[in-house]
């Protein structure tokens, strides 16, 4: 599976903005795919899941009533909706995809990564 992240950029507190994730190959397998972000001087960290099939979703509790993570079957696209945007939230974003049948809150389940897009947030 290739995933090819963008929609990253510049944006003042408040704003929002909407990353798109575009899978290819062996999306027909698709069990769950995620967002991802990683501050600088910082671990990676999970933001967002979502179940390919079902449509259920997980998210990390300080995004949960701003980002909304869904997908587009018929094109292979994960998006993550961000709304009320903070400057805590300024990371590079990465979505990532799973095979297997795992759980879906769990950030330890993903083989396959994307190059990551930059969102900053300026206060």
């Amino acid at each position: 599976v290739q995933l090819q992240a963008s929609g990253g950029g510049l944006v003042q507190a408040g704003g929002s903005l909407r990353l798109s994730c575009a899978a290819s190959g062996r999306t027909f397998n698709l069990d769950a795919m995620g967002w991802f972000r990683q501050a600088p001087g910082k671990e990676r960290e999970f933001v967002a899941a979502i179940s390919w099939r079902a449509g259920s979703t997980c998210y990390k509790n300080s995004v949960k009533d701003r980002f909304t993570i869904s997908r587009d079957n018929a094109k292979n696209t994960l998006y993550l909706q961000m709304n009320s945007l903070k400057p805590e939230d300024t990371a590079v974003y990465y979505c990532a995809a799973d095979l297997k049948v795992g759980s879906l809150c769990s950030g330890s389940r993903y083989d396959y990564w994307g190059q990551g897009t930059l969102v900053t947030v300026s206060s």
